[in-house]
């Protein structure tokens, strides 16, 4: 396809990356499950010499996210806090302070405070959401802004573009959490940030069967240091686990616009109901963070988060729920609910939980992409 760089976003998720194996004529790109390659002679390679450095499938893949995101360079990762890890170990040293969104993946805190902080890394917890906070977060040694938008599971809205001028006009890169959104409903490079990160394992893969992260920039010098970081660490995500994740973003458009049409159908029975408190989800327009959202996303996504009234009331609810499977993770085809509390975030102290909205009543949902009727029907019978 010649036109690929100026194909809309539907058509490069199913081509951007890709063309038919010149051996076979295959339309998806095989699996390379090999170790190393040989060489045709001695200091001549094919492009690829051992597969930590570099496998056909892995290339495929990141091509075709950089193409969606809007960048140019894409690394995969063997799960999202690998490439969260590799993030910070590739632009930062002893001593250097990051300014993080208050309220992020419990597993970012738990890696952040207890690996990176005893490594010599400083970081201020800060409600990006408000930029006057942002600002007056920056220190001296201030080296990365790392913001989640919407953030997990309170839907706190950052504004990107503010955030980037803020971060740039002292010299320091932002880096934002893409993974609800998707490139499909969010581009935060186009926005001003410098590079991306995402759990492939959740939207992109879409199926709940593989287990990834990927950064994505469009600055060659820090594709350099990722790149560096991802073959000296090797911490790189399998040939067939780029081949799943390849398959789900072809069908990430058709698969978004389904979730968040059924997610708009949840939130109105849940607002509907009188045992329901307080709904998270930035497509209310009571929701703080609502017009910020509209002006840089293009939906609002599949991800609800709700209020009962204890900790109790959550338990029941989530143990009466059928189609709401009770898991970890979020984005996949199916339905998940969640209590954050004491699952994604149960590594995040009380304390700061409360502080931060992560009550013991809080429940969050993802989602899926089943008959929306069937889905309010089983909240409605697990409230009941």
């Amino acid at each position: 396809m010649s036109d690929k760089k100026k194909a809309r976003f539907d058509t490069l998720a199913v081509h951007a990356g890709q063309e038919p194996d010149p051996t076979t004529g295959a339309i998806m790109p095989p699996i390379y499950q090999t170790s190393t390659y040989a060489l045709p002679e001695m200091g001549v390679s094919k492009g690829y010499e051992y597969a930590r450095t570099g496998n056909p499938t892995r290339t495929a893949l990141e091509a075709n996210l950089a193409a969606l995101e809007g960048g140019t360079h894409a690394r995969c990762f063997a799960s999202g806090m690998a490439a969260v890890s590799a993030l910070l170990m590739s632009l930062l040293s002893a001593g250097d302070h990051i300014i993080v969104s208050n309220n992020v993946y419990g597993g970012v805190y738990r890696v952040f405070e207890t690996v990176f902080r005893r490594l010599g890394l400083d970081f201020s917890w800060v409600a990006t959401e408000n930029l006057a906070n942002l600002e007056s977060a920056f220190q001296e040694n201030t080296r990365l802004v790392y913001a989640e938008t919407p953030t997990n599971p309170v839907m706190s809205i950052t504004d990107i573009k503010g955030a980037a001028r803020i971060a740039h006009e002292r010299g320091v890169p932002l880096v934002v959490d893409n993974t609800f959104m998707t490139p499909c409903l969010q581009r935060p490079l186009s926005l001003g940030a410098d590079a991306v990160v995402h759990s492939t394992t959740k939207y992109l893969n879409g199926h709940s069967d593989s287990v990834g992260g990927a950064l994505v920039t469009a600055d060659d010098e820090l594709d350099e240091k990722f790149a560096f970081l991802q073959n000296s660490a090797g911490a790189i995500l399998a040939p067939f686990d780029c081949f799943l994740v390849l398959r789900g973003t072809k069908t990430l458009g058709v698969r978004m616009r389904r979730h968040e049409t059924n997610a708009a159908q949840v939130v109105k029975f849940l607002e509907g109901h009188p045992k329901v408190g307080k709904i998270l989800y930035p497509g209310l327009p009571s929701h703080p963070g609502h017009e910020v959202h509209k002006r840089q996303a293009s939906g609002f996504g599949g991800m609800v988060s709700f209020e009962l009234e204890s900790g109790a009331a959550a338990a029941r609810f989530l143990n009466r729920v059928k189609l709401f499977t009770l898991a970890e993770s979020l984005g996949g085809v199916e339905s998940l609910s969640c209590h954050p509390a004491t699952m994604t975030h149960g590594a995040v102290p009380e304390a700061t939980r409360n502080e931060l909205g992560i009550t013991d009543g809080l429940v969050r949902l993802s989602v899926g992409i089943e008959d929306p009727e069937d889905l309010v029907g089983d909240l409605e019978r697990a409230l009941d």
